[in-house]
């Protein structure tokens, strides 16, 4: 989904035949499933981590190739903008110490590659929107120097055919106008990646789906944006917009969006990948020559490029994933509704949550989605957004209830049963648990040390919103770097 194109120009026949290789692959895909080709193994997982690159100040450093070139691993890459970079962690099994040894691997790398960032002048930060970016830097030049994203940009606003609106209504409020992409380039997330096998599909995607506003109001870590406050996870509602590439008049239509919660609970992965076909025209119609039933009439295995290339344009908050390793194919839920850090041990925290109470729900006699609307669903992920642990979310059985009482009181036992099905290590599963669970009982997650800090900042020392959101930010990456969980961050002041 992050791959590399070259400069194209897209005619109107690009598209026919893109339209129909898909339908091909489409078909290809379905007979995969008929005959049970896909690998079994459900308890792979992985992770990829968003950052933001930062100058000696805390204000956004556009290097990301320099950094790129200095940290010389194919574990990193390029995101949007000149100020992101991405790692993919590699899968693994999350048996045993597993967790205590992806949190050693990802603090280690990190580490060294911010200390290679450092050599030309940059550092590495994990927040879901660097607070000191402004309106001035997101614009077509300050674009990572990748075709895919200068092609996705001159589509999506092909197909807008105007400029893009920005309307965020917070503690604060925003209305801004752009007409690149590069706003989307401020929300800097963790995805969490799940294997599951084609039959339980969909029972892991409606859970994900389920959980997907608890997710965001205990992990809320995006506030500012452009200098302004606005929701505990701003991110949520920026992506949602940055990427949009329907007019008004096709949004009262009922034309999807691209970046979709959905509008069902499903039976089949299938169901998704038969939606992107149906309502969603191609950004990136490129063709390869594989025919994906001609290569399984030879007893091969398709990679099914141009479904998974149409899939990776259509930002699902949980995506399906079609993936080929070693000449087997597999199916992951891509969980993307997580913004970045604030430190590793958080971010491990909160993928212990999900993989466990995910795996509780999927597994369940009674599933929660028969007792939720989808709607409602959709509801918690923006409320949560908006309001992060004060958020009031409704869960069956319990009616509307503050987000903290629900995961402390309903969740976190559903979630330590779900690690223990993974034979995670009990140590391991209380400590991670254990940080989620001082963060609703302190109330203290990113975003409200972010604005918490902020206003002692300017009530304290006297300071404007700019230098306040810059101290704070230099603050927020002393703190990160001890990984010590944000529940346990001073306000105002530096670690001790």
């Amino acid at each position: 989904m992050g791959r590399d194109i070259q400069a194209i120009k897209i005619t109107g026949e690009d598209r026919r035949k893109y339209r129909d290789k898909v339908r091909r692959s489409l078909d290809a895909f379905a007979r995969m499933l008929r005959e049970q080709r896909f690998d079994d193994n459900p308890s792979m997982v992985g992770q990829e981590i968003e950052l933001n690159l930062v100058d000696a100040r805390g204000m956004p450093s556009m290097r990301n190739a320099e950094a790129l070139a200095a940290i010389a691993d194919p574990a990193w890459a390029t995101e949007v903008g000149q100020f992101n970079l991405e790692i993919n962690v590699p899968p693994r099994q999350l048996g045993g110490d597993e967790f205590d040894g992806l949190e050693q691997e990802v603090r280690a790398d990190l580490n060294a590659a911010d200390g290679k960032a450092r050599t030309i002048g940059s550092h590495l930060v994990m927040i879901g929107i660097l607070p000191t970016l402004a309106e001035t830097d997101v614009h077509e030049e300050a674009m990572s120097a990748n075709e895919r994203y200068r092609v996705l940009n001159e589509q999506i606003f092909a197909a807008r055919g105007e400029d893009m609106e920005i309307a965020i209504d917070g503690s604060e409020q925003l209305l801004t106008h752009c007409d690149t992409i590069m706003p989307e380039a401020a929300c800097t997330s963790v995805q969490l990646h799940l294997q599951v096998s084609p039959d339980a599909f969909a029972n892991y995607w409606n859970a994900a789906q389920a959980i997907a506003g608890v997710q965001v109001a205990l992990a809320a870590n995006s506030p500012f944006l452009f200098g302004r406050q606005l929701w505990q996870e701003t991110r949520i509602t920026l992506f949602e917009q940055a990427t949009d590439t329907r007019p008004d008049e096709l949004k009262e239509q009922g034309v999807r969006p691209r970046v979709w919660f959905g509008e069902r609970w499903i039976t089949s992965v299938f169901d998704l990948f038969e939606e992107n076909l149906r309502y969603f025209p191609a950004l990136l119609p490129i063709c390869e020559e594989e025919d994906p039933l001609a290569v399984l009439d030879r007893e091969g295995i398709p990679q099914l490029t141009e479904m998974s290339l149409h899939n990776g344009t259509i930002y699902r908050w949980n995506r399906p994933v079609y993936g080929v390793v070693d000449g087997t194919p597999h199916l992951r839920v891509e969980n993307r509704v997580l913004p970045a850090g604030p430190t590793i041990a958080d971010v491990m925290a909160n993928a212990a949550f999900y993989y466990g109470l995910v795996r509780t729900l999927a597994e369940a006699r009674r599933p929660v989605w028969t007792a939720m609307s989808f709607s409602t669903a959709a509801e918690n992920l923006h409320e949560a957004a908006r309001y992060g642990l004060d958020a009031h979310l409704y869960w069956p059985g319990v009616g509307e209830t503050p987000a903290a009482e629900l995961i402390l009181r309903r969740l976190l036992p559903l979630a330590r049963e779900g690690l223990s099905r993974l034979d995670v290590s009990p140590a391991h599963a209380d400590r991670l648990l254990g940080i989620v669970e001082q963060r609703c009982l302190t109330g203290q997650t990113g975003a409200a040390w972010q604005v918490a800090t902020v206003a002692e900042l300017s009530r304290r020392d006297g300071l404007d919103r700019g230098e306040a959101l810059r101290q704070m930010t230099q603050r927020y990456i002393e703190h990160m770097h001890t990984n010590e969980p944000v529940h346990t961050w001073s306000v105002g002041l530096g670690p001790g």
